[in-house]
């Protein structure tokens, strides 16, 4: 596995998603090039962000592409939109400004903001400006409230259109909606909510976990992708390791020494190692390609070469606290809305220690309830199967996320695949003919022809 996957792993978070599996290129296509960025009329984009109510210019930083601006902005926001009493939070915001007249293009990011400069591929597509928000409670955009009681789908939803309105007073073009993984997640269910935001959304590599806490669809899907070959290494690599448990946890433990690293969150790095060996089917067939299988550690492995492997795939800085703390938003919504995946286990019984170790409430504190909320995922999944309009969804074929893939039913709305394809599946992956109609689909939308 390559360094830049296993950079991708370790920013995903726990979720083994990341928060944006968008490519992006060198500059627009020349139907969407902007030579300089510009403001309404005479008024320079910097003071028309000032003007704007409840915004906070933090930052220009001075790293963006020729003809972009990049702002890191704050935006003041109801801790709970059904309540203004319950105070109010300032959420992250960064925009890549080229021009006013200009679609605009809203990307989730489903957890914390990126801050590196990069348009998502229908930012470039459309010569774009862009707006990337911060999803509340993740990075800086964290309400005062200790137990995550307002980190709902609806009320992020509602984030996001607070975020739309105030723009529109500076962008009054075709907006766009885009995201990836729990990004895209996250465009769902903000067109759930405020279906006329935005004219289309673009979602990449997005699970629906509609059937909430049934596991069986992750679990046939797991069981039955790649080859019988490739599936039976993986289980012998994951025995391996539980097998010498002992050593690669002590390995574990010097690492998280050497770093200041501890596990005082999951328990121990014994727990943590046996989180991470759970994983591996997950996370490597969501980054996984034909050269990821010949690397599958043989019986002949040393304990360096499993606990390397282990790391590459698995991403053991994940499940250490200093990272783990960062992801107690996401398992928290996992164990009250979202739903979650369940890892094949039948080959490794004998050797595991900790029950119910991968579960989200490894992650949450014990003092912060976890409540399922049952009605939440089919309500998502009947209104972009009866009503979602304009929705396009991109899938790669051996991304566990299509274990439980969005169905769109309303007009104008469709899904992609990538043959082959894995979790980072982009437009540009698809067949010839496919990727031209997603291309002129946009396009349209936007109402650039």
């Amino acid at each position: 596995m390559t360094a830049w996957t296993r950079r991708r792993l370790l920013t995903s978070a726990a979720t083994a998603v990341t928060a944006a599996g968008l490519a992006t290129t060198a500059a627009p296509p020349a139907r969407a090039a902007a030579a300089t960025a510009t403001a309404p009329g005479d008024v320079d984009v910097a003071d028309a962000l000032r003007a704007l109510p409840g915004l906070r210019l933090i930052e220009e930083r001075q790293d963006a592409e020729p003809g972009y601006r990049h702002f890191v902005l704050g935006l003041r926001q109801p801790v709970d939109h059904t309540n203004p009493a319950a105070g109010t939070f300032e959420q992250r915001l960064t925009l890549l400004h080229t021009a006013a007249e200009r679609p605009t293009v809203l990307f989730s990011t489903g957890y914390h903001a990126v801050l590196t400069p990069r348009r998502t591929e229908p930012a470039v597509l459309l010569g774009a400006n862009q707006l990337q928000v911060e999803h509340r409670y993740f990075g800086a955009s964290r309400p005062a409230d200790p137990g995550y009681a307002h980190l709902t789908i609806r009320q992020a939803a509602d984030d996001h259109h607070r975020v739309v309105r105030l723009f529109r007073r500076l962008y009054p073009g075709a907006w766009i909606s885009t995201g990836g993984s729990k990004g895209g997640m996250t465009s769902v269910y903000h067109r759930r909510f405020h279906p006329h935001d935005v004219a289309g959304t673009v979602v990449y590599s997005a699970p629906n976990n509609v059937d909430d806490r049934d596991d069986s669809a992750y679990l046939r899907f797991l069981e039955t992708v790649g080859t019988p070959a490739a599936r039976e290494s993986l289980e012998a690599a994951q025995r391996a390791i539980l097998l010498r448990r002992a050593d690669l946890a002590a390995r574990y433990e010097a690492w998280a020494a050497a770093t200041g690293d501890t596990f005082r969150l999951v328990g121990s790095a014994d727990k943590a190692l046996e989180i991470a060996v759970l994983r591996v089917p997950f996370m490597f067939w969501q980054r996984g390609t034909p050269a990821d299988v010949a690397a599958i550690p043989g019986p002949g492995a040393t304990a360096g070469e499993l606990y390397t492997w282990l790391d590459d795939t698995a991403g053991l800085a994940l499940y250490a606290d200093t990272t783990a703390r960062n992801y107690v938003p996401y398992w928290y919504q996992i164990g009250t809305q979202l739903g979650y995946s369940s890892f094949p286990t039948a080959h490794l019984a004998d050797l595991l220690r900790h029950p119910g170790a991968a579960e989200p409430r490894s992650f949450v504190p014990r003092d912060i309830p976890l409540r399922f909320d049952r009605a939440a995922m089919p309500d998502i999944d009947r209104w972009v199967r009866r009503h979602g309009s304009r929705l396009l969804f991109l899938y790669g074929t051996q991304d566990p996320a299509v274990a439980e893939h969005f169905r769109p039913g309303g007009p104008d709305s469709r899904v992609l695949w990538v043959p082959g394809g894995n979790h980072g599946a982009d437009l540009a992956d698809l067949p010839p003919a496919d990727r031209t109609s997603a291309e002129d689909t946009l396009v349209r939308w936007a109402g650039r022809r």
